[in-house]
Formats: structure tokens, C-alpha cells, sequence
């Protein structure tokens, strides 16, 4: 067995969507609300039968790779090295990507051991009576509890420490991943008697937690140390949970402690980070980039100083993203605001000013002195323009004074901007699939097959690593270049395919029996689908619009289906006029 189907045989979709998704039986299946588009009525089933899932409304699914790799928007090798994690699956050097790798993956093991120890911890400890007290009193429910992993740390010297050991982590990792500290020759645990806030970084890896003290002592927030996998300045609290809300809505929140954050995503305001009481940094816009160009900074009154102005300002220029400020009532956080109403939380946010337009609106003697080196960084010519025409109205300036000093700034800068660019570029078995392997041992064992698989699409396979194989199969010109564009975890897969016996007779006629085939168990799969959710909306006496769109799917793909034997039937018409 492959390490990818022993993974597949150690995971159960359900239980791994139900981290991300509240599912509720609907006969066979479990249904919910989609997680990649807004919806009020649900439209997304899991099928533990078949360990799939698919969105009617999206009109897309998958196994449950394919659900981690669109959640959390990481490829195929991250997520098998994920749910390897998860699994306890032990993962070859094979599929290593530098010397270091298998330092780090040591660190997230034992960091996710130690966040399923706190965690426990939480739930069943009579010790953590005042832990529990505490998320009660800010309001928290139990799923958010167990989305966010919050975790409890016992008031013992070495519980931790013991507990880990005991599962065969050494002293040295445990100290290299800041969960014990080393004092007078011993070590003991670092976090005693406090809440725990789990970290993750894009990935879902455990990179490190935060801790809350549970009574008046100081300092009240406790932080790992930096670590081979953690540094604070290029984290950001949730996220994990975060990035597919970000990629949605295109806009990322940034607030400062863990309580915004979990408070927020409670609410339903996804797209919330937080950047754990630190500025906000060039690593966590770095970050964020890659999700979305629409960053907003939510600050109190008096936190929105002039250096945080100038800094984010510089930050907009260098990543080009437009950066904005959420400002908040006067001694209140996100957590106060989304607590008290909601719709103010959304209304501030909707009202979020442009940096720049901040800063004029602030303090109008920093703005020709300040401001205008910053805006002659702009590369973005209308957005230049645009801040000129307000410093010109602002300052009775003329425009053409502003615009020749602005001029005479970027001609300077232009030595400097190599260095910006620098910075910025800065459980339950699977079904296998023969039919899915065959088609592609096919494709890939005869080059000459290309020109005949127009009618192919990726969709039709519903395992990850072949639809992988497959969309790479489509961009490159040869097996060299195909495996360049595959990450290593899936190599092993493509060997098997291209090395798989198959006859050498009637290659291209196997090949259109093969595609048919594909595409007929496609559509036979999502006509079941289709009726399973029909008689489940009925069932649950869905209004007359979701049973119509339903139904209209349904037909949709019979009619489909319908061509598809037709065409078959031709095919096979022609085949024995041919043998005459």
C-alpha cells in the first residue's frame, strides 16, 4: 500500500470537515452549510460511504484531499504531509524539499501532540474548572472551543513534558520547540496553569501557542519562544481558519489579540487575523498578499499613531495592496465592539479608511514634510495622482508644485528600489479507481493520445493525487517536465501509472472506451448525488426554489447522461461496420 492510500485509510472525511463544517445526518450522508461560498440553505454533503464530498452549489467536490487543498489553499504535498500528521503516518525522506524538513516536521509533530494534550486537558480536567469558567464568561461555544483548539496548561512542573515523552519526543525537542524551558540544570514545562491559543500557520501546522494567565499575575500573555518553525513577527493568530474567508470576501482584517479574532470568527466574520499584540509586520503583509490585495488594520483611537501611519503607509507601496484602517470607539477592542452589536463591527469595517487618507484627515502639519516622500514611493500612477489632488486641496499647494517635488523624490529613490523590489518578492479505506488509473496509465504510457483527450476534464477524477497528475499532465510536453510540476509526495503514484502493464493492442480504442467510461461513472455519480440531496431537501421540506434548482440539476445531468450512451452507442455502431 502507497503511503497516499494508507493516509486515505487512516482519515475519515467526516470527521475532518466536521472541523471546518457543522454537519448534520441527512440519511446516508451529513449536509452543511458550503464553506466556499455564502449560502443560507444548505447545499454541501459529505458521503462517508464513498469518503467524498460535493457542493451543489459550487457544483465541485472531491475526496477529502481535495477539500483540505481548496480550504486552506496549500497544494497536494502539503496536505498529504497534513493529514500524515494527523494520521501518524510516518512520511519517507522521499518527500523532504530541503536538509531541514525533517528537523521542522519533528517540531510540528510534537507541537500538535502538545495542542491535543491541552486540549483534552481543557474538556476533562477537573483542574481546568477555572480555564473553562473563563471561556464561558467570554461567551465562547464548544464548537468554537474545539475550531480554535483551545487548550488548558496543568498547574505540574512536568505534565507536559512527561506526557511527551512518554509518546517518545526527546528533552532536546521539547526544548527546541519552547514547550519546556531549562533552568539550574532541569526543565520543566513552560506553560503552567494558563489558557492555551494554539498557532497555525498557513499550512494548519501547529508553529507555536499563546497562553493566558488565569488569575492577576504578570505578564498576562505568554508567547513561544522563537523557534525553527515559529517566529512571531511573520505569524498570524488564525490564519488557518482564516484564509478561505480572506480569499472570498478579498479582504483580510488584522486586529491584535486572540480574543478579537476567536470573538469575530464566532460572529461569522471569517477574515479576521490577528497579529498577537505585535506592529503589524512586512512578514504578515508578505503573508496576506498571497491571499488577498485589500488588508484592512483595525486600531484603537490611540493606537493608529503617526509611526504605525508612516509604516503601513510604506507597506502599501512596497507589496502594492491598499491598505486601510478600521478605527475603533475609544477604549474599546473588536472583541467589545462585536460583542456589544455586530452591525457596528460591520458598519467600521465597511468605513475603513485608506492609510493615506487617514493620515491627511490627522495631522495636517506632517503631511508635506511626511507624507510626501511616501506618496512619491507610489508606483500605482492614478492612486499617486489621487493623493497629489488631496494634498493640493488640503494645503492650497498647486498641483504642479506638488507634482515636480514629488518628481525630484522619485529620481532620488530610484537607487533605493532594489532594494523594495528585494523585499517585497520577499481512519475509514477509500474507494480506489482503476477506471482513473487505467485512463491516465494510458496518457501518460503514449504521448501520441494528447490530440484525443479534448473532451477529458479534470473533474472527472475525483481522486486528488490523479486529478493532480492529470492537470499537470495537460501542461506539460513530456514525463521530465510532468514531474517537475508535481510536488515528490505524488511521484511515487506516477510511477506506478507509468510503469503499469498494459496491452499494446487497439491503444486508441481502448483510450475512447476509457474516456467514456470516465465520463459516464462521472455523471452516474452525480445523478445519484443529485437524488440523494433531492430526497433529503424533501425530507427536510426545503422551499419549492431548492427543490427546483435540484431538480433542474437532476434533469441536466440525465439529459447528459442521455447523449453519453448515445454516443456510445454510435461508437460501437461504427466499431462493427468497421470489422465487416
Amino acid at each position: 500500500m502507497g503511503v497516499i492510500d494508507e493516509v486515505k485509510q487512516r482519515t475519515d472525511i467526516a470527521e475532518i470537515v466536521g472541523q471546518h463544517v457543522h454537519l448534520t445526518k441527512a440519511g446516508r450522508t451529513l449536509r452543511g452549510l458550503c464553506p466556499f461560498h455564502s449560502e443560507k440553505h444548505p447545499s454541501f454533503f459529505v458521503y462517508p460511504e464513498q469518503q467524498s464530498w460535493h457542493c451543489f452549489g459550487c457544483n465541485t467536490g472531491g475526496d477529502v484531499f481535495s477539500f483540505i487543498m481548496k480550504k486552506q489553499g496549500i497544494d497536494f504535498g502539503d496536505t498529504l504531509r497534513l493529514l500524515a500528521q494527523r494520521a501518524g503516518v510516518a512520511l519517507s525522506q522521499r518527500f523532504s524539499q530541503d536538509a531541514g524538513r525533517d528537523e521542522k516536521e519533528r517540531l510540528y509533530q510534537v507541537n500538535e501532540a502538545a495542542t491535543r494534550y491541552f486540549h483534552d486537558l481543557l474538556l476533562n480536567s477537573p483542574d481546568a474548572k477555572k480555564a473553562r469558567d473563563y471561556v464561558a464568561s467570554r461567551g465562547l461555544s464548544s464548537k468554537t472551543v474545539v475550531d480554535f483548539q483551545l487548550g488548558f496548561g496543568a498547574n505540574k512542573w512536568e505534565g507536559l513534558k512527561q506526557h511527551l515523552t512518554d509518546m517518545g519526543y526527546s528533552e532536546k525537542e521539547l526544548l527546541e520547540a519552547g514547550l519546556i524551558v531549562e533552568a539550574e540544570g532541569k526543565t520543566h514545562d513552560r506553560f503552567r496553569n494558563k489558557l492555551l491559543f494554539p498557532i497555525h500557520d498557513l499550512k494548519g501546522r501547529t508553529v507555536g501557542f499563546g497562553s493566558r494567565v488565569l488569575d492577576d499575575s504578570l505578564p498576562k500573555y505568554i508567547n513561544s519562544p522563537q523557534t525553527p518553525v515559529f517566529d512571531k513577527s511573520s505569524s498570524l493568530y488564525g490564519i488557518n481558519l482564516a484564509a478561505a474567508a480572506i480569499r472570498q470576501q478579498d479582504t483580510a482584517v488584522i486586529v491584535e489579540g486572540y480574543m478579537d479574532v476567536i470573538t469575530a470568527h464566532q460572529s461569522g466574520f471569517n477574515n479576521v487575523v490577528a497579529s498577537m499584540g505585535t506592529s503589524v509586520t512586512e512578514k504578515q503583509i508578505s503573508t496576506l498578499k498571497r491571499l488577498t490585495r485589500n488588508i484592512a488594520i483595525a486600531l484603537d483611537a490611540d493606537a493608529a499613531g503617526e509611526e504605525a501611519t508612516m509604516r503601513n503607509i510604506g507597506y502599501e507601496n512596497m507589496f502594492d495592496v491598499e491598505m486601510k484602517f478600521v478605527i475603533l470607539p475609544k477604549g474599546k477592542d473588536p472583541d467589545d465592539v462585536i460583542t456589544e452589536n455586530t452591525q457596528t463591527w460591520q458598519d467600521l469595517v465597511a468605513k475603513a479608511l485608506p492609510v493615506v487618507d487617514y493620515t491627511f484627515n490627522r495631522d495636517e502639519a506632517l503631511v508635506v514634510d511626511r507624507l510626501l516622500p511616501i506618496v512619491a514611493e507610489i508606483e500605482n500612477d492614478l492612486r499617486r495622482d489621487r493623493y497629489l489632488t488631496k494634498l493640493e486641496k488640503l494645503t492650497g499647494i498647486r498641483y504642479d508644485k506638488l507634482e515636480a517635488a514629488t518628481k525630484a523624490l522619485r529620481a532620488g529613490q530610484k537607487a533605493k528600489k532594489p532594494m523594495a523590489e528585494a523585499v517585497a518578492r520577499a481512519v475509514q479505506p477509500i474507494r480506489s479507481s482503476p477506471l482513473e488509473e487505467y485512463c491516465l496509465a494510458l496518457l501518460l504510457q503514449h504521448p501520441e493520445l494528447k490530440a484525443q483527450s479534448e473532451g477529458l476534464l479534470p473533474e472527472y477524477f475525483e481522486n486528488s493525487e490523479n486529478r493532480e497528475i492529470f492537470i499537470a499532465w495537460q501542461q506539460a510536453n513530456d514525463l521530465s517536465s510532468l514531474k517537475d510540476k508535481l510536488d515528490p509526495a505524488i511521484w511515487e503514484h506516477l510511477d506506478l501509472l507509468i510503469t503499469k502493464n498494459l496491452p499494446p493492442n487497439q491503444i486508441e480504442q481502448k483510450y475512447a472506451d476509457c474516456g467514456l467510461n470516465l465520463r459516464k461513472k462521472h455523471l452516474q455519480n452525480l445523478a445519484a448525488r443529485t437524488a440523494e440531496a433531492l430526497a433529503s431537501e424533501a425530507e427536510r421540506g426545503g422551499t419549492a426554489a431548492e427543490l427546483a434548482k435540484l431538480e433542474e440539476q437532476g434533469i441536466e445531468v440525465s439529459m447528459q447522461l442521455g447523449e453519453l450512451f448515445t454516443q456510445r452507442r454510435r461508437t460501437q455502431l461504427s466499431s462493427k461496420g468497421g470489422e465487416k
